[in-house]
């Protein structure tokens, strides 16, 4: 009987003392928190977050335009224990995930770094172009051929850094209409060469080193059953003055809409916040139209705790407000444009109107 206690008791330690081991075995999730929050229009580390520079430029003191960050931790490289990933999940600001949503197998952290950087870049960019178009600014997107892709007509026929002047004889637009949603640019490349049946043939005139080159192709059927030719386009932003942005460490295209509404403010002699303090974050595109991000919920909290009246959030991630920690506590205001922002800014300046929301 003693030597049966003795062993029950050597057991139950045994279980214990594993299942209290457990709590701090690593485990391949991440914990997206609440992050920083950066006013486009002021200044981080003592610089400028956004400089102009060859055109007049303006500084507003009342009011912001704030991009907000989720801060991740995990990965690979730094697993979490459970312990952690459990309390985590019972938080109502933070938000567990499965880690290969943000790092797939195929790719290694430092490769993942490398894209976040270079989205941010491009959101940028995109940014830029979509605040001059807002503004009535010229400038010029040039496309250039970024890449042919192995096994399409293209293959072997074209080379990096082609600008593509024509097609079937019609010049490529690289200035944004005024007027409307015409595509200019890559994207112009991409609807010319489209308007086809797959398998009719498509001529396109390149610019390389200097000297023009004519180049026919039988075009095959894309993914989304469209003609198309194997290249991938890419935009060469010629724009008539310099904006440089700095956000330090900060990665990924989610700060675009606020980067462009910030470079309006830089660009205009009056506040267009109304001394109103405004955080967001949805992607842009260079014609202005704005896309859906992750971590709302957590962008919402950092929102709050830094004070904004008013949270921007792309239409496409409505569904995701309610689930924040911060829902009712702060105004959001749901855009699908860079344009539907402007109006929604000039309505709280004015304080006069409704402002759109998620449904």
């Amino acid at each position: 009987m003693l030597r049966r206690v003795m062993t029950l008791a050597v057991a139950l330690v045994l279980l214990i003392g594993l299942g209290g081991g457990s709590l701090f075995l690593p485990m391949p999730y991440l914990v997206a928190a609440p992050g920083t929050i950066v006013n486009t229009t002021g200044n981080l580390e003592g610089e400028p977050v956004i400089e102009v520079a060859g055109t007049d430029s303006y500084e507003h003191d009342e009011g912001s335009l704030s991009m907000v960050t989720v801060q991740y931790a995990g990965g690979p490289e730094h697993r979490l224990n459970f312990f952690t990933v459990l309390t985590s999940w019972l938080s109502s600001r933070d938000a567990v995930m499965p880690e290969e949503l943000l790092f797939p197998a195929d790719r290694t952290p430092e490769e993942v770094s490398e894209r976040q950087s270079v989205q941010m870049n491009d959101s940028q960019t995109e940014a830029t172009a979509a605040a001059l178009n807002q503004l009535g600014r010229d400038f010029e997107a040039v496309p250039v051929v970024a890449e042919a892709i192995e096994g399409m007509p293209a293959e072997g026929e074209v080379e990096p850094e082609d600008i593509v002047l024509e097609v079937d004889g019609e010049a490529v637009p690289v200035q944004p209409r005024q007027d409307g949603d015409a595509d200019f640019g890559s994207e112009a490349v991409v609807e010319m060469v489209g308007d086809r049946e797959p398998g009719e043939p498509v001529t396109l005139l390149l610019e390389r080193d200097g000297e023009e080159i004519e180049a026919e192709f039988e075009t095959e059927e894309d993914d989304e059953g469209s003609a198309a030719v194997g290249v991938f386009i890419a935009d060469d932003m010629d724009f008539p003055f310099d904006v440089d942005i700095t956000v330090g460490q900060i990665g990924g295209p989610s700060a675009g809409m606020m980067f462009s509404l910030g470079i309006m403010d830089r660009l205009s002699e009056d506040n267009i916040t109304g001394g109103a303090d405004i955080a967001g974050s949805g992607t842009i595109d260079g014609k202005g139209e704005v896309g859906g991000v992750s971590g709302i919920p957590q962008k919402m909290v950092s929102a709050q705790n830094a004070g904004a009246d008013y949270f921007f959030v792309a239409s496409e991630s409505c569904s995701q407000v309610a689930r924040s920690a911060a829902q009712g506590e702060l105004d959001v205001v749901a855009v699908d444009t860079l344009d539907d922002a402007v109006d929604a800014l000039e309505t709280i300046r004015d304080g006069d109107g409704g402002l759109p929301r998620c449904e």
